[in-house]
């Protein structure tokens, strides 16, 4: 890093993942039809996303938010240029995942013990053999696996997880196939030392290329946290359309950073993202009208909404 300018050496491009239409919109209060899922999806695409999380093969009756995730994969298709992805607990989910034709798949596993028992009911140790037929199945079928980490900073039943632990979870999901970890501040209580500690930890067994950040904004650390992460070699991050998604662990917690206000910031910094700024301010506007509140980004906010 250079001492005259310390952002220097930051790259000239980064990739988002859209993780709105799944991470934020399950975590909605009410539910959301296909059409409209559907809808901001494709305006998502118009704004120039191209890695985008769609939905998630678990049971509608415990997400019901995420009903009909196949319908909606078959009803998108293939896209040039565009990566779909969705959540699959299990073997279950990733056949219906097959079936709808999705090509890219996530495993979502744990950094605190106590989280992996409240959310999926197993241990961490547990959690991994699950997803490891799940992972050689997926990759030998040809799917791209993404891993992600939970709790990576805090734990709402435990507090401070230890950073050891982090890297562990992650190694083992990256050693089992999964091609990229994304890192999950889960209940936003990180900051940007601790993130740039936790990055550094999990380098040690899967290269930094092939780690992502995922970041809530719960107490307002979400961008400074993606600029210890930049800072830190990461060139992936999460976020989700308009905020969508409150956290449920944290009472009042505003959730997920907001593409809109990441974009912000990298455009700022001369960090290539391909998205268009207002394209995506109109696919916000879209999905915040569809739930009947304004939009918990910012930018959108100073924009007028």
């Amino acid at each position: 890093m250079s001492a005259a300018d310390p952002f220097a050496d930051l790259p000239g491009s980064v990739e988002i993942v859209e993780v709105g239409p799944r991470d934020g919109l399950q975590n909605e209060p009410g539910t959301v039809d296909l059409d409209t899922r559907l809808g901001l999806i494709e305006r998502l695409i118009a704004a120039g996303l191209r890695r985008i999380e769609i939905g998630a093969f678990v049971s509608p009756a415990r997400v019901p938010q995420m009903a009909g995730s196949g319908e909606l994969a078959r009803r998108l298709g293939r896209r040039e240029g565009v990566r779909f992805s969705a959540l699959v607990p299990n073997l279950k989910g990733l056949e219906a995942a097959l079936a709808a034709g999705v090509e890219e798949i996530a495993v979502f596993g744990a950094a605190s013990e106590t989280f992996s028992q409240r959310n999926i009911a197993c241990s961490i140790a547990e959690s991994l053999e699950r997803f490891r037929p799940v992972v050689t199945t997926a990759r030998a079928r040809g799917l791209r696996v993404r891993g992600y980490v939970s709790c990576i900073a805090g734990c709402p039943y435990e507090g401070e997880v230890p950073v050891a632990r982090v890297a562990e979870v992650a190694g083992a999901l990256f050693a089992m196939g999964c091609e990229e970890i994304s890192l999950g501040d889960t209940i936003g209580t990180g900051t940007p030392r601790r993130i740039a500690e936790i990055v550094r930890a999990c380098a040690a067994s899967v290269p930094v290329t092939r780690l992502a950040l995922h970041l809530h904004d719960t107490y307002g650390q979400g961008l400074a946290n993606v600029l210890a992460g930049l800072l830190s070699g990461v060139r992936v991050f999460d976020a989700s359309i308009a905020g969508l998604g409150g956290c449920p662990y944290a009472p009042g917690a505003s959730g997920n950073l907001a593409t809109e206000d990441l974009l912000y910031m990298l455009r700022g910094m001369g960090i290539a993202t391909g998205v268009d700024l207002d394209a995506l301010l109109a696919a916000g506007r879209f999905v915040t009208d569809a739930l009947g509140r304004p939009p918990a980004s910012r930018v959108a906010r100073a924009r007028g909404g």
